[in-house]
């Protein structure tokens, strides 16, 4: 049963890129959000946030994961977090997917797991810029906020609401029209046609 999804943490790591989506995610109460570490121990993240992760990436349970996120932060951009490659390939093989944002689709990109996806990140030539030369490069939409594709998710530090978009699809989250009307709320502050405001009393 695929009812977990994994959330990675590191020292560094963007605490506000996936915090939309964690949130949505445990809404229905339906699902399991574990952190996973490259080690157990504390971490602190790029807005100061310390995180003790629950276990280590070894330890994801296949069967069970449905997502595994991985955000931004500044090791991927040094080439580090090469467990966190294999780990994102074993659950993908699994029959889960794999969310990056930001500068993880850059990793994702180095490990040669975006060969046969679209895939987006932070703005033209983003991939390239880092001189990682790669199969699927030509798949690279730098026009997306966030793309789902083959059994991953990619998406740009500045898209957190589409992101979450798309990680609610993925999990099949609410119905197609809630979804929509969720994405409209976020996005453009248009409340749903039920929402009739709240009411406001007197004390």
């Amino acid at each position: 049963m695929r009812d977990t999804v994994y959330f990675l943490v590191f020292d560094g790591y963007a605490d506000w890129e996936a915090a939309l989506a964690l949130c949505e995610i445990r809404r229905p109460g339906d699902w399991r959000i574990v952190t996973v570490g490259f080690s157990p121990r504390a971490v602190t993240s790029m807005g100061g946030l310390r995180v003790t992760p629950d276990q280590t990436l070894d330890r994801i349970d296949l069967s069970r994961a449905a997502l595994l996120v991985l955000p931004g932060g500044h090791l991927w951009q040094r080439g580090e977090g090469a467990e966190a490659m294999d780990a994102a390939e074993r659950v993908h093989a699994a029959g889960g997917t794999v969310a990056a944002v930001s500068s993880a689709v850059l990793a994702l990109a180095r490990h040669g797991l975006l060969a046969r996806s679209r895939h987006t990140g932070n703005f033209t030539g983003f991939v390239g810029g880092y001189g990682v030369s790669y199969e699927g490069s030509e798949k690279y939409d730098p026009d997306a906020l966030a793309l789902s594709d083959g059994g991953f998710i990619t998406a740009s530090s500045l898209g957190s609401v589409e992101f979450a978009h798309e990680v609610i699809r993925t999990l099949d989250l609410y119905s197609g029209s809630d979804r929509e009307h969720w994405y409209r709320l976020f996005k453009h502050a248009a409340p749903p046609p039920w929402y009739a405001g709240e009411k406001v009393v007197a004390v």
